[in-house]
C-alpha cells in the first residue's frame, strides 16, 4: 500500500470512530427514514404566510387573568442557555424532537433536558408533513423519538405542530375532510401510546382553511398569533390553552392560567 492510500485508509477510520460516538448517534436515521426533509420551526410558515409582528409585544388580552411565560426552539437555536430564560421568567418550554419521519432534532437532548435541569416544566413538539406519511406514523415516530410522555409533573404532553406546508400546496393537497381524518390518526395513536391527547399548534388562518373538525374537548389549543391579543380562535375552541405572541428574539408563548393550572397539564 502506498503512502497516500495509507493515509486515506487512516482517515476513513478516523471519520468511522468520529460517527460512532454519541453525538452522531443523534444524526444516525433508520433507512426508512425520508431524508428530503429539512428543519422547519414551530411558526416559521405561518410567519411567512400571515406576517404579524416579529417584535416583542407585552400581551394584554383582558380575558387573561393569569399567565407563565415560556418559549419554544428547535435545532435552529443550537445549545440553549437555559439559565439565561429562567432568569428573564420563562417557566416553560417546548422542544422540537421531530418532523414528518425523516428529521430528528440533533440538539434535542441540550434543549430538553437543559429546560427541565434548570427548573422548567417542558414538552416536545412534531412538525408535521401530513403528505409524507399517516398521522400514526408521524405519531409512533414522534414518541420513539423523544416526544413521549411521563406522569413526573414536570412533562407536558407533546405538540402536534400543523401550518402551511413549506414545499407546496398550503393544505398540502389533502381535502379539509382527508386533513381533518389525518390529524385524527395522529391524536389518536399519541393517546393510545402515551394515555395523553397531544396539544395541537396551528394558527386559525390555516386551520378554518384546512381542517374541518373539531377537536376542541379532546385536545388543548396552542395558537399562534403575532399580536398585543389572541384575536379569534379556530373552529370550535372556545378558550386557547398557550399563545404564541412573539418570535423576537426567540418563539416567544403565554400560557392562559396560573402556574398551578400549568402543572395540572404536565400532571394529566
Amino acid at each position: 500500500m502506498n503512502t497516500f492510500a495509507r493515509s486515506a485508509t487512516a482517515l476513513l477510520t478516523c471519520v468511522g470512530l468520529v460517527l460512532s460516538g454519541s453525538a452522531a448517534t443523534a444524526w444516525a436515521a433508520p433507512a426508512t427514514e425520508d431524508r428530503t426533509t429539512g428543519d422547519h420551526a414551530m411558526g416559521s410558515q405561518i410567519r411567512k404566510h400571515e406576517g404579524g409582528s416579529a417584535r416583542v409585544v407585552i400581551p394584554t388580552d383582558p380575558g387573561t387573568e393569569a399567565v407563565v411565560y415560556g418559549i419554544d426552539v428547535s435545532g435552529h437555536q443550537g445549545n440553549v442557555d437555559w439559565n439565561h430564560w429562567w432568569g428573564l421568567g420563562k417557566r416553560f418550554a417546548y422542544v422540537k424532537a421531530t418532523e414528518s419521519t425523516g428529521y430528528r432534532n440533533p440538539y434535542f437532548a441540550q434543549q430538553y433536558n437543559g429546560s427541565y435541569n434548570v427548573g422548567m416544566i417542558r414538552g416536545a413538539y412534531h412538525f408535521a408533513l401530513p403528505d409524507r406519511s399517516t398521522g400514526a406514523a408521524q405519531a409512533d415516530y414522534f414518541v420513539n423519538n423523544g416526544g413521549g410522555w411521563s406522569p413526573d409533573g414536570r412533562t407536558l404532553p407533546g405538540a402536534l405542530d400543523m401550518e402551511y406546508n413549506p414545499y407546496g400546496a398550503t393544505c398540502y393537497g389533502l381535502s379539509r375532510a382527508s386533513m381533518t381524518a389525518w390529524v385524527k390518526s395522529f391524536s389518536d395513536r399519541y393517546h393510545a401510546r402515551t394515555g395523553r391527547w397531544p396539544v395541537i399548534y396551528t394558527s386559525t388562518s390555516w386551520w378554518d382553511q384546512c381542517v374541518s373538525g373539531d377537536f376542541s374537548s379532546t385536545n388543548p389549543l396552542w395558537v399562534a398569533r403575532y399580536s398585543s391579543a389572541v384575536g379569534t380562535l379556530p373552529f370550535a375552541w372556545p378558550v386557547h390553552t398557550i399563545w404564541q405572541y412573539s418570535s423576537t428574539p426567540i418563539d416567544q408563548n403565554q400560557f392562559n392560567g396560573a402556574y398551578d393550572r400549568l402543572q395540572a397539564l404536565a400532571t394529566g
